[in-house]
């Protein structure tokens, strides 16, 4: 039996998995040089061999839930990922120069797919699905969330940094009567967003976070820092406190990881975010410091499990519909996708925050809001 084999057996012992076997979780091999591959290549070989069909899992996201469970994934060091922890160490890869790369590779990809996946507002970011029973209702109960959060009020002029297609905007726009600036470095984004709040007091620009001017009440950025990198922390957040009045408040929603990194997952940097990377509170914490006060934090990761699941099933039932503009291998990398983040999220190792904050310190304190 093949070294590569055994050593691959050993480890997805750890995890309760077994190659070919008969649980939905099992791991099903249909190319022997698989093995060698995975310790060659890591996540990234793991993640391109299911693109190229050298193997299946019917549940792939409890397979990943296990993995990351066990730390599977911390006990392959392949070689080759040595130059992507320097390249993130020595380099900074989300430059303003780099600013728009992930709206093109990503966010620009096609209208129709993240239709098909998303809510009506097209809400890209975890879902809140406390007493929700479908999608829609859990990405409107997470809007009511930020907004309550941020007591929002007639007339105040607001803030939404990594807008998206401008759904958020839109419902506080229509809801709360505030006028408000979103910026994204999407274009189909930034179009999608302006014809949808043409006849609303709000502005969408195509812009990087740190060219932003002007004052705002409230501030908000949902889903958007995990593409700013820790080089980048105190920048975006010096350009939120100089947008920001002084008794206005800023949220944060992020999602967020239990220990600090300075790069991505290598198979979601090539595939899915390029220069993209998860903050941990530590990263966070001193991107602010002497600058806000911490005055709520809220943790909701495990719904994040569930959103990417509803995602999944909707882009599933949906398929026929998109095959004409997606290929097999597409598919297959963007199951890959959204259940290995799933699995993810379930094992807890990566988290959904939202944290509210204040130039000074809410005089008598913050009333948190759940």
């Amino acid at each position: 039996m093949d070294a590569f084999y055994k050593k691959t057996e050993k480890l997805l012992d750890m995890a309760g998995i077994s190659i070919n076997g008969v649980r939905p979780y099992d791991f099903q091999v249909h190319n022997d040089l698989l093995f060698q591959r995975i310790f060659a290549e890591g996540s990234l070989g793991l993640g391109e061999a299911y693109m190229d069909k050298w193997w299946d899992c019917d549940a792939l996201d409890e397979f990943f839930y296990r993995v990351t469970s066990a730390n599977l994934d911390r006990k392959i060091k392949p070689f080759r990922e040595l130059g992507t922890f320097l390249k993130a160490a020595i380099l900074n890869l989300q430059h303003p120069s780099r600013a728009f790369v992930i709206g093109e590779h990503h966010y620009d990809i096609g209208e129709d797919l993240y239709e098909a996946m998303l809510d009506s507002r097209m809400i890209y970011s975890c879902a809140y699905w406390n007493n929700a029973k479908s999608l829609e209702q859990a990405q409107q109960n997470k809007l009511d969330l930020v907004f309550k959060k941020l007591g929002l009020k007639k007339g105040m002029r607001v803030l939404d940094i990594g807008c998206g297609w401008g759904g958020a905007l839109k419902y506080a726009a229509e809801k709360f009567n505030v006028e408000g600036v979103g910026v994204t470095v999407s274009v189909n984004q930034a179009n999608r967003a302006m014809e949808s709040c043409k006849d609303l007091p709000v502005e969408i620009h195509l812009k990087d976070y740190r060219d932003l001017n002007g004052k705002f009440d409230r501030i908000w950025s949902i889903g958007m820092i995990e593409h700013v990198g820790v080089k980048n922390y105190r920048t975006f957040m010096r350009v939120v406190r100089r947008c920001l009045n002084t008794d206005g408040l800023f949220l944060l929603h992020t999602i967020g990881g239990n220990r600090s990194v300075h790069k991505s997952d290598p198979w979601i940097e090539k595939y899915i975010f390029p220069n993209s990377m998860i903050p941990s509170l530590r990263q966070l914490a001193l991107s602010w410091e002497k600058l806000f006060v911490l005055e709520d934090l809220h943790n909701f990761g495990p719904d994040y499990e569930k959103t990417l699941k509803q995602w999944h099933q909707n882009v599933i039932s949906s398929r026929n519909k998109l095959k004409k503009n997606y290929s097999e291998r597409f598919f297959r990398m963007w199951r890959y996708y959204l259940m290995s983040c799933a699995g993810t999220f379930k094992s807890r190792k990566l988290n959904v925050w939202q944290m509210v904050l204040s130039p000074n310190g809410i005089p008598g304190g913050y009333a948190p809001v759940r």
